[in-house]
């Protein structure tokens, strides 16, 4: 199955394109489309449509050229609002506790120690996924061999399983992927911080934007965005504009966006920013990367000559004065210090996810001897979920 979230690349025929791509170009699913065939005009009025080509290897070459690096297709950012504004009387409390829970999640899993079991279930889980594939299969057998926390970075800006299952891992929110992915996200958060960047910089990053979902972010202004997977972007403009493509085309049912992001490190500390570029597998990209779970405040949206909407936020931190409260009561929560199961736990049960936090109770126990004085918490927990 395939969600909302999801990206595809459509290959066609041109016969067969010809009646199927009326039918789906506006679908936010379809990232882009390339067709073998020798007629070209039909295709004018639609900009998803990225190469024609009769010979069917210069097809291929074109795809493999275009999608060298993945973070630069159309991948949108995905994000939780915190808000302080209440819509028409409507509680804000779904959507500040989404945008809570995703802070005290990623919190807890990046103070939980990790072990050997939980790699090699990543590992199986990925070789699995990739049965079949000997390309992901022999990154597989390299990563296994060559992985350290300092090539971590080159891992995660490599085309490979393991920026596509981490990534999509964050895109869904599938929480026992995340669970698994987590001290490669630590180690990912100390190079960031080993390179933190030193000033205060502006960068950019483009992408395609639904109208209802620009809209929503157009009555947002002055509230704050969490954004739930690490943010890609470069100092360049002209870089990031480049991925929007064409001026002159219209797509349907979207509008292009540019975020234009200021950052300071003297502001922030808890969630690092850096210049990625000599530790990434594109070193001429000119790339700064932001930590999973950044927050930013949304200052302005306008409507540039171009036709592009230039989004404004501000990296924030922690103590900003409207989610200074709201982000103490989550520590609160689980308290200081090295997290476990139980508490991972306890936050699952605190959002609903009661199959989830039987699960890691379960596992929780399994690690517990039979006098461990956290047997009791346990147990009492799990009698609160049946």
């Amino acid at each position: 199955t395939t969600s909302e979230n999801d990206r595809l690349v459509l290959v066609t025929n041109g016969e067969f394109g010809q009646q199927i791509i009326p039918l789906i170009h506006q679908l936010r699913q379809i990232s882009s489309i390339y067709i073998n065939s020798e007629d070209k005009q039909w295709t004018n009025d639609f900009p998803k449509v990225k190469g024609i080509h009769v010979k069917l290897d210069e097809l291929v070459l074109q795809i493999r050229e275009d999608h060298k690096n993945p973070r630069k297709m159309e991948e949108p950012v995905w994000i939780n609002m915190f808000t302080t504004i209440s819509d028409s009387g409507k509680s804000t409390t779904g959507i500040n506790g989404q945008f809570a829970f995703f802070q005290v999640l990623l919190d807890c899993l990046l103070r939980l120690k990790s072990n050997e079991n939980d790699r090699n279930e990543l590992i199986s889980y990925c070789k699995k996924q990739y049965e079949g594939n000997q390309n992901e299969l022999n990154h597989l057998h390299e990563f296994q061999s060559s992985y350290s926390s300092d090539n971590v970075l080159w891992w995660y800006t490599r085309e490979s399983f393991f920026y596509k299952t981490l990534n999509a891992a964050l895109r869904k929110e599938n929480i026992h992927m995340i669970y698994l992915y987590r001290s490669f996200i630590i180690d990912i958060q100390n190079q960031l911080e080993n390179h933190q960047c030193q000033c205060a910089t502006r960068v950019y990053r483009s992408q395609l934007m639904s109208i209802d979902e620009l809209n929503y972010l157009k009555n947002s202004i002055g509230q704050y965005v969490s954004v739930n997977s690490f943010l890609s972007t470069s100092f360049q403009k002209e870089i990031a504009t480049f991925y929007l493509g064409d001026t002159n085309h219209r797509w349907v049912g979207f509008e292009k966006v540019l975020f234009e992001i200021d950052a300071d490190p003297k502001v922030v500390i808890t969630k690092p920013f850096a210049d990625i570029s000599q530790l990434s597998d594109f070193i001429d990209e000119s790339e700064v990367l932001f930590m999973l779970g950044s927050i930013f405040r949304l200052n302005s949206i306008i409507l540039d000559d171009q036709n592009i909407w230039i989004i404004q936020m501000c990296l924030c931190s922690d103590d900003e004065h409207d989610l200074k409260q709201i982000l103490m009561d989550m520590k609160n929560e689980i308290g200081n210090g090295e997290t476990n199961l139980c508490i991972l736990g306890k936050v699952l049960r605190g959002m609903g996810h009661l199959d989830l936090a039987k699960k890691y109770y379960y596992r929780c126990l399994d690690g517990l001897s039979q006098n461990d004085p956290l047997l009791l918490t346990v147990y009492k927990d799990l009698a609160k979920i049946a």
